[in-house]
């Protein structure tokens, strides 16, 4: 049974029932090692770096054998041709090997039941539904009889910037060993581990702090940004719905800020593996404006600047009010006016506190008096009048007129204070 993460549905860590023939069991949870998780993220970060702001990727961008990486365990189907049975344009020598097939094989209708390849094409038909990455992972025992755990991703590609008219796929397996033998091997390791003697750390800041066991050993370095890429690419993934122009609602907006607000949340707890992420994606960590990296590594760093400010407005509102990881969704959905209702409110509490406006008539009232002059101006007692009055020549002045203007008189307040 089938691990799937399509865009429009929940993408907790739940299994979906594909009505594949197998019974539901309760199994151990599978632990998949860092190569198995990070070539699909690689595979996802390269048909994001394709995109160049089009609604999918244009199959002409896309050259299968010569992609070293994950080109070995890729299949590429065409189906130019119709739905109904996709053509193989191409397959990985790894996947071809592993599924015993030859060169006669360039159908999908001819693909064995119970090959890997089969786990990988039976998702088809979602990509065309979803209009979206879907990647999922499930463990079944093979033709051969060996119990695989395998992990993949299927990704839309277009001729024409709107039909989904090719399918590119990458996946990845393990071959599993009976669960006696597991249990032994495990029963192996922890008693090694245990038999090796405590290393004393080499730093003396921080010795006891988060960094410790990474200190000791590159593996769980290798693990933590292996899981953050994960959530990463599950964040990436729901994000590519809404750069669809054809898939985007309000909804799926919704469900991509709050993985990318729960990334945000995993980052902090790990802040070198988010760096690390960065680096990859050659995005410069802002602390003036910590959300941005963010939503770049989310949406793409290519997707509109202006739509990137306002996600990231949201991320830092919610950071700023305490939302709780996997409530962004809800807080929007109840927040008066939406996205644009918090971008508001996040760019109002971002502006500095207006000065106080100045008591002019304080400061006026300790000057000195210059001169007093008896003339009926029909102002109350202590307020403020402007006076016009021109030189006698001699030194005096003449008053000619007393003006009655209260804006003109504030302003004349202003000058004088």
């Amino acid at each position: 049974m089938d691990n799937v993460r399509g865009f429009d549905g929940d993408l907790n860590a739940e299994e979906i029932d594909l009505g594949y023939d197998e019974p539901v069991v309760s199994e151990p949870k599978i632990e998949i090692g860092t190569d198995e998780r990070r070539m699909h993220v690689r595979a996802y970060n390269h048909w994001v770096s394709l995109l160049r702001g089009r609604a999918y990727p244009s199959i002409e961008d896309l050259d299968p054998a010569n992609i070293a990486d994950f080109g070995p365990h890729a299949v590429l189907l065409d189906f130019s041709r119709g739905i109904e049975d996709p053509v193989i344009a191409y397959l990985g020598s790894a996947l071809r090997a592993e599924c015993d097939l030859d060169a006669s094989v360039t159908l999908i209708s001819q693909v064995p039941s119970r090959s890997l390849l089969s786990r990988l094409t039976d998702h088809y038909l979602q990509i065309i539904a979803n209009r979206a990455p879907i990647g999922f992972e499930a463990e079944f025992v093979s033709q051969r009889g060996f119990n695989t755990m395998y992990r993949g991703i299927l990704m839309p590609f277009s001729s024409d910037e709107d039909t989904i008219d090719f399918i590119y796929g990458v996946i990845n397996w393990k071959e599993l060993v009976d669960a006696e033998t597991q249990a032994q091997l495990d029963a192996e390791v922890q008693a090694a581990v245990r038999a090796v003697p405590q290393r004393a750390a080499a730093t003396p800041v921080w010795a006891d702090g988060p960094s410790a066991e990474r200190e000791e050993t590159g593996e769980l370095e290798l693990t933590v940004v292996a899981n953050l890429a994960d959530q990463l690419m599950l964040a990436q993934q729901t994000a590519a719905a809404v750069r669809a122009a054809d898939t985007r609602t309000r909804a799926t907006l919704y469900r991509a800020l709050g993985r990318a607000h729960d990334f945000a949340a995993a980052a902090d707890r790990d802040p070198a593996a988010y760096e690390a992420l960065l680096d990859q994606a050659g995005i410069t960590l802002q602390l003036r404006a910590p959300m941005t990296p963010i939503v770049k590594l989310v949406f793409g760093a290519d997707y509109d600047k202006t739509r990137l400010t306002e996600y990231a407005a949201v991320l830092g509102h919610a950071r700023r009010v305490g939302v709780d990881t996997g409530a962004l969704g809800e807080f929007l959905d109840t927040f008066e006016g939406g996205i644009k209702g918090v971008v508001k409110a996040e760019r109002a509490l971002r502006q500095p506190a207006a000065k106080p406006a100045p008591d002019h008539r304080a400061t006026l009232a300790k000057k000195a008096v210059l001169a007093d002059v008896a003339l009926e101006t029909g102002v109350a007692d202590g307020d403020y009048v402007v006076l016009l009055a021109r030189s006698n020549g001699v030194g005096g002045l003449q008053v000619v007129a007393a003006i009655g203007d209260a804006a003109l008189t504030e302003k004349a307040m202003r000058a004088a204070g």
